[in-house]
């Protein structure tokens, strides 16, 4: 059977399991030889690093998603993009347009050379000029960490620009493909890290172990796609720059305003660890960005039936079918609950019992903000989700509400640190707090309220 959206089932499913496993797993595997070899200062360096490769994503300005979306409407049979909405069509009936797909590549091609630059101008400047900041209490080997950096700034650099294979894959619904990809490029990530971690290569180790990773990936996931079905397709359709801009002109609107949400999440959900950068010592942010890698594991496993199913979530909207997108969400909530439940015990009851057992230069965090971080994570998770069912109708309402959330947990964490003396506390509340007040009950509600009488 072809692979592709409409077989999109419980083996993706497994496989998404999987290759979860192996994404979280590698954090999870490498963490022990992480706390082991490096000091909890050089902890807190890394720490740094993963919350600004977040950062780096953001320049992609949620073009990724939206074009994966647009993709799956693409092979679900719509013969035009649409800025709001989601052209209907007919299951029994629909063919692909090859050539709106060739344009939308185009498209994506041009979009991530662009982004890529930009990238590089912004690390290489802003990036290494906080980098030297933070060094200034480091009393580590210095150099060693600026040639880490210099890795670093490439790895992210190619990751954006070859970004837009994530989105041709997910948008066919090549699930247990992508999944199959990525377990490869984590178990080496996983294999060279350790190995290098032994011979002494400190932070080198992890970031050269990183850029190889990536490399296969990308290599693989090309493989993939452009497999030898659709290299035909493509070489005999017909793209056109105009094409390629009504593409764009389409797609813009709506990636601008998930660009916005995702800035807003990345404000509430990573900026403590660089606000406290400024404001506490590095192993205490080590102790605390630790603590977040083990929190995202739980919720990026509770996320991912969710997350397997999201070109179904395109294709069901394209058809209006309702019933099925209930059920899909129902699953994808019940799943995430049972996860993070079940994943927040374990870590609650163990966790520093396990970092013991390592001989870990660094510990979690206490148990009551180790709780507070899981609930409030939970929260955060179950109204991703629901923007995710809204997003896949093409609309994003939640944009604004984002985008405020993040400046008031940016104000509250300035706050609870320069006049409260809160420290960690004001890290793990200030997001909460800020979630709390609109968005973890409003885009739940706002499903349920549609989906409730499907």
């Amino acid at each position: 059977m072809a692979e592709g959206i409409e077989n999109i089932g419980k083996k993706e499913v497994v496989w998404s399991y999987a290759a979860t496993v192996f994404t979280v797993g590698a954090g999870v595997i490498l963490l022990p030889f992480i706390l082991y070899a490096l000091p909890a200062e050089t902890v807190g360096i890394w720490g740094i690093f993963q919350i600004i490769t977040g950062f780096v994503l953001l320049i992609d300005f949620g073009f990724r998603p939206s074009f994966a979306r647009n993709i799956s409407y693409v092979f679900a049979g719509v013969s035009k993009l649409q800025t709001v909405g989601v052209a209907q069509v007919n299951s029994e009936t629909a063919t692909v347009d090859y050539s709106l797909l060739k344009s939308t590549i185009a498209a994506m091609r041009r979009f991530y050379r662009l982004t890529a630059l930009v990238a590089l101008v912004l690390l290489g400047v802003a990036g290494t000029a906080y980098m030297y900041y933070i060094l200034q209490k480091y009393q580590g080997d210095k150099t060693e960490v600026m040639t880490a950096w210099v890795l670093f700034v490439v790895i992210n650099c190619y990751n954006l620009y070859t970004y837009y294979y994530d989105a041709l894959i997910t948008g066919k619904g090549y699930i247990k493909r992508i999944q199959q990809i990525t377990i490869i490029g984590q178990t080496l990530y996983i294999g060279v890290a350790v190995a290098l971690l032994y011979c002494g290569f400190g932070l080198i180790a992890i970031v050269s172990a990183q850029l190889l990773s990536v490399i296969i990936r990308r290599v693989l996931a090309h493989t993939v796609f452009y497999d030898k079905a659709m290299r035909s397709h493509l070489k005999t359709a017909v793209s056109n720059r105009e094409t390629e801009h009504q593409v764009m002109r389409a797609i813009y609107p709506n990636a601008v305003k998930v660009g916005l949400t995702q800035v807003g999440g990345f404000l509430v959900t990573k900026s403590a660890t660089l606000i406290g950068g400024a404001f506490l010592p590095l192993d205490i942010i080590g102790s605390y960005a630790t603590t977040v890698q083990v929190a995202d594991v739980l919720c990026r496993c509770g996320c991912v039936v969710y997350q397997s199913y999201t070109p179904k979530l395109a294709q069901y909207r394209a058809e209006n079918n309702l019933r099925q997108l209930k059920q899909l969400y129902v699953k994808s909530v019940l799943s995430l609950i049972a996860i993070m439940v079940a994943g927040s015990a374990v870590f609650v009851l163990w966790g520093d019992d396990i970092l013991q057992l390592i001989r870990s230069h660094t510990m979690f965090l206490p148990t009551g903000m180790l709780s507070a971080l899981l609930f409030i994570s939970l929260l955060e998770q179950n109204h991703v989700v629901a923007a995710g069912f809204i997003m896949a109708d093409n609309k994003i309402p939640f944009f604004i509400p984002s985008l405020l959330s993040g400046a008031a947990t940016i104000l509250l964490m300035w706050l609870s640190m320069q006049y409260l003396d809160m420290g960690v506390w004001g890290m793990i509340l200030a997001p909460g707090i800020a979630q709390l007040a609109y968005q973890n009950w409003k885009w739940p509600s706002v499903v349920i309220k549609e989906l409730k009488n499907a």
